[in-house]
């Protein structure tokens, strides 16, 4: 017996020395590249170990390998921003920025589906959720929602609705709604507005908003959103911190529990997990950027 293990062990060894371990059983990398010049916003992963990130130069969608860190573009950008992206497993679903627009990319061929304009004026299309059949997206210059109301097996629809923000959030100068979550009971959204601080939940169908009482905690510099039961992790990119925030189980009340942080962080701005690991693009927004300009994604235990 005591021979057969030993045998079996000395197998194991060998192939980690011949570099034969299967991918699945080999160390994923805490730090991986991006290509240069890329200047990286939004993260979404799945389905599987295969994350996605957006181009703000180019509007580019990147996808890379968990397990090597290794990958390729696989839809070309239309020249204007990709911010905030999330899948429904088949499709991508991506913010604009400050083109005013939405877009939904095919993952298996990455062929641009369908494009939304919002908004031809001053906008920021930065964030966006898929929840209750439909996908809401954020606009940090306009105090608005926008939603797609997705039809039977997904259908996309034609046309787009236009809910506006009202109650308890105020606009000012600055990046307002960044991030964008469910609630915990998924009855309503969270908002997290950057330049107050605030977090707010809102009424998915009027768009009336109402501050998440946080005990005094703020959330300034808040970027991206990902809720996990009642675990709220919210970015807060210039600070390079992860704001680990508990919720009540309606979503009106939280505290900061935690913050996580990592010595690579650099501008950090959204966050999606996968395992055990959250992982975070760089964004570098205090490099000036050029084509040559590295960037990087960086994975922390949750």
């Amino acid at each position: 017996m005591r021979s057969a293990i030993l045998k079996t062990a000395l197998s194991a060894l060998i192939l980690v020395l011949l570099g034969s371990v299967p991918a699945q059983a080999a160390s994923k990398p805490d730090t991986f590249p991006l290509p240069n010049g890329f200047q990286p916003e939004g993260i979404e992963i799945g389905p599987g170990p295969h994350a996605y990130f957006g181009s703000r130069a180019t509007g580019d969608i990147y996808r890379a390998d968990l397990r090597t860190g290794k990958g390729s573009v696989i839809s070309k950008g239309p020249g204007t921003p990709s911010l905030g992206l999330k899948t429904d497993g088949r499709r991508l679903f991506v913010a604009g920025g400050n083109a005013g627009n939405a877009r939904v990319v095919d993952l298996r061929t990455g062929q641009v589906l369908k494009s939304y304009q919002f908004a031809t004026g001053t906008s920021f299309v930065n964030d966006v959720v898929l929840v209750g059949g439909a996908a809401y997206f954020t606009d940090s210059s306009n105090a608005v929602l926008y939603k797609l109301r997705l039809g039977r097996g997904g259908a996309l629809p034609d046309g787009f609705d236009t809910i506006p923000l009202t109650g308890a959030i105020a606009y000012g100068t600055g990046i307002n709604a960044n991030g964008i979550a469910p609630s915990p009971d998924r009855r309503s959204l969270l908002i997290v507005q950057s330049n107050t601080g605030k977090l707010f939940e809102v009424n998915p169908s009027s768009g009336v908003t109402t501050e998440v009482n946080l005990g005094g905690d703020s959330l300034v510099n808040g970027d991206g959103l990902l809720l996990s039961g009642r675990t709220l992790y919210a970015v807060l990119n210039r600070d390079n911190t992860i704001a680990v925030v508990g919720l009540s189980r309606d979503g009106s009340s939280g505290k900061i529990v935690k913050r996580l942080t990592h010595p690579e962080f650099d501008i950090p701005t959204t966050v999606a997990a996968h395992g055990h690991r959250l992982y975070l693009p760089n964004a570098r927004f205090s490099t000036t950027p050029t084509p040559d300009t590295p960037y990087d994604v960086v994975a922390v235990k949750r």
